[in-house]
């Protein structure tokens, strides 16, 4: 089991920056990637960024590139990770909730997709 846990979003002017975090905790060591999602009103659910667990592949949405940043952490205790996102230069069509995702092997060849409760980022003047 993976338990994830997000914080940060909120409301921002555009062109203004904004950070999520996503702290994962359980097993962690299954965790493959780990990334974000967003869910604008009335649209589906898109990626927006990935990263693998070992920060050596990294994913990003066109609409978004050089202007997020994802990153991974690990604490020193080897109990939790976390990964970032920060967003510069926002646009109002950065809008959405955004969600935190982690693919974690649970049996040789079976993957399973864990997800935050989401947080809301509403880019408005």
């Amino acid at each position: 089991q993976v338990q994830l846990v997000e914080s940060g979003g909120g409301l921002v002017q555009p062109g203004g920056s904004l950070r999520l975090s996503c702290a994962a905790s359980g097993n962690i060591f299954s965790i493959n990637t780990m990334g974000w999602y967003r869910q604008a009103p009335g649209k589906e659910r898109e990626l927006v960024a990935t990263l693998t667990s070992n920060g050596g592949s990294t994913k990003y949405a066109d609409s978004v590139k050089g202007r997020f940043t994802i990153s991974f952490t690990i604490s020193r205790d080897m109990r939790k990770n976390t990964v970032n996102l920060q967003m510069n230069s926002l646009k109002p069509e950065d809008t959405a909730v955004y969600y935190c995702k982690a693919v974690a092997l649970v049996s040789i060849g079976r993957e399973y997709s864990y997800w935050g409760q989401g947080t809301q980022v509403t880019v408005s003047s």
